[in-house]
């Protein structure tokens, strides 16, 4: 069951290159005193709502963005002009965590629950969050 996460979910990046600007500020000196060129900042850490769910990778609101070029259309009917975007590009799920209610990254599971519908008992899985062997409601 990977796919725990849904689209609207609040979700936080907890694996990839630190967005922390005093470790890349100490990271560059050293590439500078090498030679070598500035590495630019990431994601890690950054919270964003996801857009879609495509299999095992998220598209993540703010997070991953990447310059496309986009060939102007010849459609004469409100076609794009063409020219640099900016997107959102997929990232794998593994990457991304789950936001609680408290707004720290949660571990999440299911748990199986008795719903009385149409007359009918039905087994049906809810969604819980847990931190530190606690359950938290999601």
């Amino acid at each position: 069951m990977m796919a725990k996460i849904k689209k609207g979910d609040l979700v936080q990046v907890i694996a990839g290159r630190t967005s922390n600007s005093k470790k890349i500020e100490e990271r560059n000196a050293r590439r500078a005193e090498l030679g070598l060129d500035p590495i630019e900042p990431g994601d890690r850490g950054k919270q964003g709502v996801v857009l879609s769910v495509l299999g095992d990778r998220v598209i993540v609101e703010g997070i991953n963005r990447v310059k496309k070029h986009v060939k102007a259309s010849q459609n004469q009917r409100g076609g794009s002009a063409g020219g640099i975007e900016t997107v959102e590009a997929p990232i794998h799920i593994s990457k991304v965590a789950l936001v609680g209610p408290d707004k720290k990254p949660i571990r999440v599971g299911h748990r199986e629950v008795e719903v009385e519908r149409d007359g009918r008992t039905k087994i049906m899985r809810e969604r819980i969050g847990r931190r530190g062997g606690k359950e938290i409601e999601l």
